[in-house]
Parts: C-alpha cells; structure tokens; sequence
C-alpha cells in the first residue's frame, strides 16, 4: 500500500507498520489508523504520526523521555487493561505531541495526555495523566534550559 504523507511525499507501507487507535485521537475520534515516520533512521526522538485515512493529517511526536528523563506516565487500571499493557509496562512506549512554530521559543509539548503505545499489538490510546506537573501546553524551551 502507499501514502501521501505531509512530510515524506508518497510512500509505501504495510498492514504490521500502522498504529491502531480505538478511538481515534482527541479532536480526530474518526481516524483509527496512523503509521509512525521516523525523520531519523534508528530513531525514535521525533516522529511524524501519519494518519493513513486523511492524508492531511498528521502528527508531531516526540519520545517525551529524550526531553524530559524525569517524565513518569501512569496508566489508569482501564487503561492497562485496554492496551493489555504487562505488569511492569513493558510492552508500553509514550509519545507526546509537539505543537511547532516557526519560532521555537512558542512551541510546546502536551505532557499531560501523551500517546501510550503496546509494543506487541499495535494498539494506543491517547491517555490523561492524572498528575498536576503534566501540562496540556508545556513549553519546549523550559526543557532546553535545564538541559533535560
């Protein structure tokens, strides 16, 4: 199969590559199926989230522990269950979305809903991080200063 991607132009992929969201991301409950473009071979820092169902949309991801070693997502026990995720998560891997301005000093990272991945499944969910440190639109830049 191929697609037209916002940032790589057209390119092929396969049914193992996608991620499934049950219920779609927040704001775009009805596109269940993305495949995650890495713009680094072997990388995972940042990623493009391509939707495969509207072509337009796509995803800013970036591997919230490369930015922030202190960051500690919590999956609610529904959850857990939902992404069958193993007793010590594991087999979970979290993103959060980047929002990118021209001018970096604006652009920020949604801490508090991350993407919670099963490894093994393919399946995710946007989830909501019962935690007050962990804000929707949380600055880039505070990170760059501490060097985290």
């Amino acid at each position: 199969m191929e697609i037209k991607t916002q940032y790589f132009g057209s390119i092929p992929y396969s049914e193992g590559e996608l991620i499934h969201f049950s219920d779609g991301l927040f704001g775009f409950s009805e596109l269940k199926n993305y495949v995650p473009l890495a713009f680094q071979d072997n990388s995972d820092a940042l990623i493009s989230l391509q939707s495969i169902e509207d072509g337009r949309v796509s995803f800013i991801l970036m591997n919230p522990f490369q930015l922030y070693s202190e960051y500690a997502p919590v999956l609610s026990s529904e959850d857990n269950k939902l992404l069958n995720a193993s007793y010590d998560e594991k087999n979970i891997s979290y993103y959060v979305i980047c929002v990118i301005h021209e001018h970096m000093d604006a652009s920020t990272v949604n801490l508090k809903a991350p993407i919670a991945v099963n490894t093994d499944t393919r399946e995710a969910k946007q989830i909501i991080l019962d935690n007050p440190l962990y804000k929707f639109r949380h600055p880039i830049k505070d990170f760059m200063k501490r060097g985290k």
